[in-house]
């Protein structure tokens, strides 16, 4: 259930004020680009409050990557969330734009503290021996995000938010999957320790010298065909959001699912050339989102990753069960 009493002066503002909301476009111009660019696909309603959310990630992220995942950098960003859940904020523009999104859409305190927890995992260069390992870091810095924004959408049903979980750790494989390379020269690997060893693969000798074999490519493919399986069911829940969101959530998807095929275009290696997938083809793939939500998906009952059924718990039901802007 909910863990905090939302501020009523705060649930009730409808917007950000200008400044922090232009210094959280700032912050995301240089440090997400990504999301920058892609906000302006989301309806004008959910701009103000995903760009709070994201802006405040982007800065947790940094502080505990420079804090080195230190007890001392995480003891400041649970302060700052104390400050955040009681309505007095400390003095920066994402924290103020995130104390407003976390009272007006009760977002738990169980979601940041999650996604907290797995960047401190990043920081301190934690490995995961099997896939479930993996998916209990892939729910925290990833499908917590796919909760949160749902919450923006003012989307409380447990299984369509079970599928944004979905969602949001399909997007962390694929990236996990695309990055090897990178991530072994800067020290991490993700991929599961036990699959590696399944292929004779030491994951000193990847560190000590990154190269692509077809036994690095198999481990890849079970990893994509793992996130594809999620990117599918979550279809399922894309169509189950307010109307005027599912396309472009919809395009994120198609969007991400496709690295993974560019991935196989390159013989799956991941190590000499990062896949990007080119504009032309983007603008292929973004003519599917009409026909992927016209049909039926299933997988709308299937149970959620156990690795998320504690996050998905802590959320309180919409009251009344009353219908999110957006579906009438």
């Amino acid at each position: 259930m909910l863990n905090f009493s939302p501020d009523p002066q705060l649930a009730r503002q409808t917007a950000l004020s200008a400044e922090d909301r232009a210094a959280c476009r700032r912050l995301l111009a240089t440090g997400s680009r990504t999301f920058f660019a892609s906000s302006w696909l989301m309806p004008r309603r959910l701009r103000d409050p995903a760009t709070a959310l994201y802006a405040f990630c982007r800065q947790a992220d940094d502080a505990v990557d420079e804090g080195g995942g230190g007890a001392a950098a995480l003891r400041d960003l649970h302060h700052r969330l104390d400050a955040i859940y009681a309505g007095e904020p400390h003095p920066e523009p994402a924290d103020r734009a995130f104390t407003w999104a976390v009272h007006r859409y009760r977002i738990p305190r169980s979601l940041p503290e999650a996604l907290i927890e797995g960047f401190s995992w990043d920081a301190q260069g934690r490995d995961y021996a099997t896939l479930d390992e993996l998916f209990d870091y892939a729910v925290r810095v990833a499908g917590t995000v796919g909760l949160m924004m749902s919450l923006l959408m003012q989307v409380r049903e447990p299984q369509t938010l079970a599928r944004a979980c979905d969602l949001g750790v399909a997007m962390q494989l694929t990236n996990i999957a695309r990055d090897v390379g990178e991530d072994a020269r800067s020290g991490r690997l993700y991929l599961p320790r036990r699959w590696l060893s399944e292929v004779g693969i030491e994951p000193a000798e990847l560190f000590a010298a990154p190269g692509f074999t077809p036994e690095l490519g198999w481990v890849v493919q079970r990893l994509l065909k793992h996130a594809d399986a999620l990117y599918e069911r979550s279809m399922a829940g894309v169509q189950r959001l307010p109307w005027d969101a599912r396309g472009g959530i919809c395009a994120a998807r198609l969007l991400y699912a496709e690295i993974g095929r560019e991935l196989e275009r390159n013989g799956l290696d991941s190590i000499n050339r990062r896949a990007v997938v080119p504009g032309w083809r983007k603008g292929v793939v973004l003519l599917r989102i009409a026909p992927e939500l016209a049909v039926a998906h299933r997988g709308l009952g299937v149970a959620p990753l156990a690795q998320a059924s504690h996050l998905l718990e802590s959320i309180e039901p919409a009251p009344g069960g009353a219908l999110a802007e957006g579906f009438r």
